[in-house]
C-alpha cells in the first residue's frame, strides 16, 4: 500500500460521506462543541482552584502535582481505545459514553473529602475527557465532506484557545463565591445538556464497514507503555516531591515504558483488528502528519506554562494579571483556528498554510526569546504574544484535517486518536524538556548573580536576601515564591532600629551608630541589586525557553515538508483515500 490515492466514482463519496439534514448537524455540533468545552475547561479551571483544595484538603506538596498528572495520563492512555471504539460502535455512543463518564468523575471530585480520593476521581474524569476529545473531533470528518472541514475544525481549536482565557476567571469566580467544590459540580448541568443534544439529536454516525472486538491485549500494552513514561515525564523534575531524571525510579520507569512500547507494535502487528492500525504509518500523509503534530505539542505549551512566571518575578505584576496577558495569545490562537480554517475550505489546500504558520510561529518564538528583558512592560509582551498565538493557532485543525484526509472512512475515529495522542504525548514531553531548561537557567543565573550582588554583606543579611529568592531556598523549588524586596527592606530596616536602639541605651560611641547607618544602607542597596539579579535570571531562564522552542518549531517545519498536499475535493470532484490492504 502506498501514499497514493485511488480514483472513486461520485456514488462512492455519498456512501462515506451521507447526507444529514441541516438540523442533524448543528445539534451534532453543538452536542460536540459542548464536550470538548467541558474537557477544555475543567483543566485551567481546577488549576485555578488547586491553592483553595490544597488548602482544604491539606494536600501535601509532594501529592499536589498528582491532581493534574492522574488526570493527563488517564486521559492519554484512553485516547487510542476511545478512538478504536468510535470506528466500531460510532461516535455517538462513545460521546455519550465519555460524558457519562467526566460527569460522574466530576461529582466525585466535588464531594471528595481526602487527597487520595481526589487524585483517583481526576483520574476518573481524565478517562472520560479522552472519548470527548476523541470522539467530537471525528464528528467533522463524519458530517462534512473533506473540503468542507477545515472551517468546523476550526470551531474545535477556538474552544480550546477560549478555555484558557475564560477558565482561569470563571475558576477563580467560583472559588471565591461558591467554593471548590462547585468547580467541580458545574460541569454537570453543562454535561447534562450535551449528552441530551447527543442521546436525542445526534445520527449515530458509525462508519461503513466498522464493526469487530476491541483489541484489548493491546490496550493493556498501551498502558504499561504510556503511564510508565507520563508519569516519569511528569514527576522526573527537580524539587520537593519530585525525582532526579537520573534516579533509578525515572529510569525504571523509562525501561519499563520501552519494553511494552515494544511489545505493542508486536501486538498490534499481528492482531486481527488492532488498536492502531501499523499500516497507516505506511502512508506519508498519516506519517508525517503525527510526527509534525507531536513535534508541535512539544511547543504548544511553552508560551501559557512559563509567561506568567516572567510576568509575575519580571514585570511584577499579579498572578491575575499575569493571567490575563495570556489573553492575546489566546485569540491569536482562537483567530489562526478559524482563519486557516476557513482558509484551507476555500482553497482545498493545507500545506501552504501549515507552513506559513510555522514560519510566523518561529518569529514569534525568536521575538521571545531576544527582546525579553528586565525592563519589558506587560504592554510590550503582551503584543509581541499575538505573533505566537497565531502562528500556534492553525496546528490544531490543520493537521487533524490532513491526518483524517489520508484514511479511508472507517479508519476515521483510529485517525483522530492518533493525532490526538501523539499531540498530548507532545505537550507532556514538551512541558518536561523545556521545564529542565527553564530550572537549569534559572538556577545557573541565580547562583552567579546573588552571591556577586550580595558580596561584602554580614552573613545574617544574605542569609534573608537568599532565602527571599526564588529558587535558592530549597524549600519551594525555583518557581514556587517571587522575590519582596519592599518585604525584605521592612524586615531589615527592624532589625537595624532595633540595633541602634540597643547601642543608644548603652550609650555607645556616635561611630558605631554610624557604622550601623552604613550597615543598613549598603544592606538596603544591596536587596536592590538582588531584584535585579532575580529579575534577569528569570529573564535569561524565560528566554532560553523560547531560544529552543525556535528549535523544535524548525523541527516541525521539516517534518512538514514531508507531507504529501492533498487536495480536498467536493462531492463528486476528486479522489477518497487509498482502500486499507
Amino acid at each position: 500500500m502506498t501514499a497514493s490515492t485511488s480514483p472513486a466514482s461520485a456514488d462512492v463519496l455519498p456512501a462515506a460521506f451521507p447526507a444529514f439534514t441541516k438540523a442533524q448537524k448543528v445539534f451534532t455540533m453543538l452536542g460536540a462543541l459542548l464536550g470538548v468545552l467541558l474537557a477544555a475547561l475543567d483543566q485551567t479551571i481546577v488549576a485555578t482552584a488547586g491553592p483553595a483544595i490544597q488548602a482544604d484538603l491539606h494536600i501535601p506538596a509532594s501529592l499536589y502535582p498528582w491532581l493534574t498528572t492522574s488526570y493527563l495520563v488517564a486521559s492519554t492512555m484512553m485516547v487510542p481505545v476511545w478512538g478504536k471504539l468510535s470506528d466500531l460502535a460510532g461516535r455517538r455512543a462513545v460521546l455519550a459514553a465519555g460524558i457519562l463518564v467526566f460527569l460522574a468523575g466530576s461529582f466525585l471530585c466535588g464531594v471528595a473529602t481526602s487527597t487520595l480520593a481526589l487524585i483517583v476521581f481526576r483520574a476518573v474524569q481524565g478517562l472520560g475527557s479522552a472519548a470527548l476529545f476523541t470522539a467530537a473531533l471525528a464528528v467533522v470528518a463524519d458530517l462534512f465532506e473533506p473540503r468542507e472541514r477545515g472551517k468546523y475544525q476550526g470551531l474545535f481549536g477556538a474552544v480550546f484557545g477560549l478555555s484558557s482565557v475564560v477558565g482561569p476567571l470563571a475558576g477563580g469566580f467560583i472559588t471565591d463565591h461558591l467554593g471548590w467544590h462547585w468547580v467541580f459540580f458545574i460541569n454537570l448541568p453543562v454535561g447534562a445538556v450535551a449528552l441530551a443534544l447527543v442521546l436525542l439529536r445526534m445520527p449515530k454516525l458509525r462508519p461503513h464497514g466498522g464493526r469487530g472486538r476491541l483489541d484489548l491485549p493491546g490496550a493493556g500494552a498501551l498502558a504499561l507503555a504510556v503511564v510508565p513514561l507520563l508519569l516519569a515525564l511528569s514527576l522526573g523534575q527537580n524539587g520537593e516531591g519530585a525525582w532526579a531524571w537520573s534516579s533509578w525510579r525515572i529510569l525504571g520507569l523509562f525501561a519499563l515504558a520501552g519494553v511494552a512500547t515494544v511489545l505493542f507494535i508486536r501486538l498490534e502487528a499481528r492482531a486481527h483488528e488492532p488498536l492502531l492500525d501499523l499500516r497507516l504509518f505506511r502512508l506519508r500523509a498519516f506519517s508525517a502528519g503525527n510526527a509534525a503534530v507531536f513535534v508541535i505539542g512539544a511547543v504548544f505549551l511553552s508560551g501559557v506554562v512559563f509567561l506568567p512566571l516572567f510576568m509575575v518575578n519580571v514585570v511584577g505584576l499579579s498572578a491575575t494579571r499575569s493571567g490575563l496577558t495570556i489573553m492575546p495569545l489566546t485569540l491569536g490562537v482562537v483567530a489562526g483556528n478559524v482563519l486557516s480554517g476557513q482558509l484551507v475550505s476555500k482553497l482545498g489546500r493545507f500545506k501552504a498554510l501549515m507552513l506559513g504558520s510555522l514560519v510566523l510561529l518561529m518569529v514569534g518564538f525568536t521575538v521571545m526569546g531576544f527582546t525579553l528583558t528586565p525592563d519589558s512592560t506587560q504592554a510590550e509582551v503582551t503584543a509581541k504574544m499575538v505573533l505566537v498565538g497565531l502562528g500556534l493557532g492553525p496546528s490544531i485543525p490543520l493537521y487533524t484535517l490532513a491526518i483524517q484526509n489520508s484514511v479511508p472512512p472507517q479508519r476515521i475515529g483510529v485517525a483522530t486518536s492518533a493525532a490526538t495522542f501523539f499531540r498530548q504525548l507532545g505537550m507532556t514531553m514538551g512541558v518536561a524538556l523545556l521545564g529542565t531548561v527553564f530550572a537549569a537557567t534559572l538556577s545557573r543565573e541565580l547562583a552567579t548573580r546573588l552571591p556577586a550582588a550580595t558580596q561584602g554583606l554580614p552573613a545574617s543579611v544574605r542569609a534573608q536576601v537568599a532565602v527571599a529568592a526564588p529558587g535558592t531556598s530549597g524549600e519551594d523549588g525555583p518557581v514556587g515564591a517571587v522575590f519582596e524586596p519592599e518585604a525584605v527592606k521592612v524586615r531589615l530596616r527592624a532589625e537595624f532600629e532595633a540595633e541602634r536602639q540597643r547601642l543608644a541605651a548603652g550609650r555607645e560611641a556616635a561611630s558605631e551608630l554610624a557604622r550601623v547607618q552604613a550597615e543598613e544602607q549598603r544592606a538596603l542597596e544591596a536587596v536592590d541589586r538582588a531584584h535585579l539579579a532575580v529579575k534577569e535570571s528569570f529573564t535569561h531562564g524565560v528566554s532560553a525557553v523560547y531560544r529552543v522552542a525556535i528549535l523544535i518549531a524548525l523541527l516541525a517545519l521539516l517534518v512538514t515538508f514531508f507531507l504529501p498536499e492533498q487536495p480536498m475535493r467536493r462531492r463528486g470532484q476528486g479522489s477518497a483515500p487509498a482502500p486499507m490492504d
